[in-house]
């Protein structure tokens, strides 16, 4: 197993007031040559919006676009007409595609809303723009990890044009939890969104990252209450 830890307070920041952003990734103002991807992830950037602030309407091409809300409600207008509201425990998928052109507000007016936005290089170019979103279970995601993205359209959560698969989890302490690959010569980006966890010899806490390859299985020790992401991606583009 190879693994590179990314610390919470190593990503990338950028406060523009209405907007306070962490990059794990390089992005925008934010160039770092040994954080421009892992696989196929192009993008994690854990975003808090202001109220009734937000990103006015932009275009994506040709990369697939997850929103999960943390905290907070999320208004999301596109250029099809669609209008919805992606709140805490959704998770919605974009497929960008041809071309496509949207805006994501927060939706409260007195709170802030927190939500990440991940960019993953799709496997096909230029397919018709289309969305997906599903809320998920909190009862499902009790000390285990449930799928919430997948490559398959009638696989359980959203599905993306790649071979990538995300699962979430919430789990108490002294616990412990092993993540299955789906392809062992995939890579694992797990992302701590709350609590504290060893991975052999890492120690993560709330927002570190640790990136792992060159395995097909990863034991994870809870030291504390504890909700993580896990993004399984092809590792090389």
């Amino acid at each position: 197993m190879k693994a590179v830890l990314h610390t919470a307070n190593s990503r990338g920041h950028a406060n523009h007031g209405w907007l306070d952003s962490h990059h794990s990734f390089s992005f925008a103002g934010y160039f770092n040559p040994e954080r421009m991807n892992f696989g196929v992830l192009r993008v994690l950037n854990d975003d808090i919006v202001a109220p009734s602030m937000g990103f006015g309407t932009h275009g994506h091409q040709n990369m697939e676009i997850v929103s999960i809300p943390l905290e907070g409600d999320l208004k999301h207008k596109d250029d099809t007409g669609r209008e919805t509201i992606i709140k805490a425990g959704d998770i919605q998928v974009m497929s960008a595609g041809t071309g496509i052109q949207h805006s994501e507000f927060n939706y409260s007016d007195k709170h802030s809303v927190n939500f990440l936005q991940i960019w993953i290089v799709p496997n096909q170019q230029n397919v018709t723009p289309r969305y997906d979103q599903i809320s998920i279970d909190t009862s499902s995601i009790k000390n285990k990890f449930q799928q919430i993205l997948s490559p398959n359209k009638d696989d359980d959560g959203i599905w993306i044009y790649q071979d990538a698969w995300f699962h979430i989890g919430e789990f108490d302490t002294h616990t412990a939890e092993t993540y299955q690959l789906k392809n062992k010569e995939n890579g694992v980006y797990l992302f701590l969104l709350e609590g504290e966890v060893e991975i052999g010899e890492f120690k993560l806490s709330k927002r570190d990252a640790i990136g792992i390859t060159e395995t097909d299985k990863i034991k994870i020790n809870i030291k504390a209450n504890s909700k993580l992401l896990i993004i399984e991606v092809p590792y090389y583009i």
